[in-house]
């Protein structure tokens, strides 16, 4: 009896997990390229993910065709324009799933909490829920920061090896927002260091006098992610630090395990 082509084709193989075999690889290497900088070689994708030379091409030749991946003038392999609306839909959901941890920091810190991305060189906020305060902070969902003058920027960084984040500084420069900003790469570095070993990050009157925020990363999102609260100098002091940084911390767990079950 002949074999039906639905059986013989790679795109309609199931894995061992009840995948299609097809769809697994190609993301895949989406990731790898991603991991790579987002540009790499048939060759590079060969060694690193064990697939043969003419599987990755079939899958590359797919992934080209749809828009998701480029083929550059030197033969190499890109990420393509179309991931991006992908990415920037998947960022705003993001942000919806952590509003109610968010809404939970705020009561129980009864400060305003952020949810923020590090997205190229800038840290973006996706999400956020104001302090119940009349005096509260507030930051424009969607605003655009550099990180050397965030506690969310300190909190992302801190998992980034030293010689990338000098990298990324030297792009991005280092303005001073204010008088206690930090603007050299030593000095950041060095703040990054504390951030590792006290496992919070502390933004000190550094983006705007008067504000002091707290911010630790999401452990094991699918993105770089962090939270953090902000709050007027003289309600997040030293001593309510100690009380805040535990409800962070776990918090950011929770919303880890949340996004880790929902398969975000």
């Amino acid at each position: 009896m002949p074999t039906s082509s639905a059986s013989t084709t790679d795109s309609a193989k199931s894995s061992a997990g009840g995948g299609v075999q097809s769809l697994e690889r190609a993301f895949d290497l989406l990731e790898r390229m991603a991991d790579a900088g987002g540009e790499v070689g048939l060759s590079e994708l060969s060694a690193t993910s064990g697939l043969p030379l003419p599987t990755i091409h079939r899958l590359m030749r797919t992934l080209v065709a749809c828009g998701y991946v480029r083929q550059q003038p030197n033969r190499r392999y890109a990420l393509g324009p179309r991931l991006i609306r992908l990415g920037e839909s998947a960022s705003r959901l993001l942000g919806t799933w952590a509003r109610p941890y968010l809404a939970r920091l705020v009561e129980e810190t009864g400060e305003t909490a952020n949810m923020a991305l590090l997205d190229g060189d800038e840290i973006v906020y996706v999400a956020q829920v104001p302090s119940k305060h009349s005096m509260r902070m507030f930051t424009e969902v969607g605003r655009r920061v550099l990180p050397h003058s965030t506690g969310v920027g300190k909190a992302l960084l801190a998992g980034v090896p030293d010689e990338e984040v000098r990298a990324l500084l030297s792009r991005t420069g280092m303005p001073a927002a204010t008088e206690k900003t930090i603007t050299t790469p030593d000095g950041f570095v060095a703040a990054l260091e504390e951030v590792r070993r006290q496992g919070y990050a502390v933004d000190d009157n550094e983006q705007e006098i008067g504000v002091r925020c707290l911010a630790v990363p999401v452990p094991d999102s699918p993105t770089a992610a962090a939270i953090s609260i902000s709050g007027p100098a003289g309600r997040v002091t030293e001593a309510a630090t100690e009380k805040i940084v535990p409800v962070l911390q776990g918090i950011a767990v929770e919303l880890s395990e949340a996004l880790a079950s929902s398969g975000a």
